[in-house]
């Protein structure tokens, strides 16, 4: 049986630079490299006290990462969503969502996805919600799931 990579969870406060280095290096050679999108990936937000980093490693190298934003309205934002080119395939991707959801809890959340993930993002609960939009030269879609009222 394959191993199954548990996700880890952590603050910027709480990330040793040796792993913020190989999440950034991960998130550069996708974003930046193999999709051909030169654009700020250092943008700021990494830093933030709401930020969360989740991420899943194979002996300390990074195989999948997301973050999840505390945006100012209150909703949870998951964004850069990535999976090393040799981990695809391995529902890596699927795993991290899930425990990113499980942190968000009832509370809403927004993506922007793009735009050939739709349904891969619909199966975590996620609806399209605004139209579509070219950005760095990738079709992307906004997509939001909505919170859970539990008082019922």
């Amino acid at each position: 049986m394959p191993h199954r990579p548990v996700p880890r969870t952590a603050s910027f406060a709480d990330l040793d630079a040796r792993t913020f280095h190989d999440l950034l290096r991960l998130r550069i050679d996708v974003f930046v490299v193999e999709q051909a999108c030169p654009y700020p990936e250092i943008d700021g937000r990494d830093v933030e006290p709401g930020t969360r980093h989740l991420w899943l490693d194979d002996g300390g190298t990074p195989l999948a990462y997301l973050r999840i934003l505390a945006d100012p309205d209150g909703v949870a934002r998951i964004g850069r969503v990535v999976v090393a080119p040799r981990a695809r395939g391995g529902g890596h991707a699927g795993r991290l969502m899930a425990a990113a959801l499980e942190l968000v809890g009832d509370h809403p959340c927004v993506l922007e996805a793009q735009s050939h993930l739709v349904n891969f993002y619909a199966r975590h609960g996620f609806a399209v919600s605004g139209p579509g939009y070219v950005e760095d030269g990738i079709p992307h879609t906004p997509m939001r799931r909505k919170g859970i009222d539990r008082s019922r």
